[in-house]
């Protein structure tokens, strides 16, 4: 009895880290969860209102689709970060998120990590400036 080898898959791509477009997405995609708890830090709210208000407290800079916004809001609800119940919202049944205890841990957690990593980020953006208009090496 032969067995055939399962085709081996085809390596994933290294990703391009000199385009700004992978950083941007990277980072986009951790803000738009982070401000999922923000907006549900404020008050309940169903996954259109959650959408529009992440766009509009992040200016656009995030704005999760429905593709990236439900599965989160689910990994959310597994954790007990959120609960979810449906509700008539407008006419039509929704389903409306609230944060609970561990979802408003969960979000005073991450605005401190994001807060810490910010300051590094602007210590090293001053650090770099700083370099350059000396001339010297980088240092690393």
């Amino acid at each position: 009895m032969s067995r055939e080898a399962a085709p081996a898959a085809l390596p994933r791509p290294a990703p391009d880290l000199t385009d700004r477009a992978y950083w941007a997405g990277t980072i986009k995609m951790a803000l738009s969860r982070f401000f999922v708890l923000q907006v549900l830090h404020d008050g309940p709210a169903h996954g259109y209102d959650i959408a529009r208000a992440v766009e509009r407290t992040t200016r656009g800079c995030c704005s999760p689709s429905e593709g990236a916004l439900y599965p989160t809001l689910r990994e959310f609800e597994q954790g007990g970060y959120v609960t979810g119940a449906a509700e008539i919202v407008s006419g039509r049944e929704r389903k409306v998120y609230t944060l609970t205890d561990k979802g408003r841990e969960a979000f005073r957690t991450g605005l401190a990590a994001w807060m810490e990593a910010t300051a590094t980020l602007a210590e090293t953006d001053r650090s770099a400036a700083a370099r350059g208009r000396a001339g010297g090496a980088c240092g690393c």
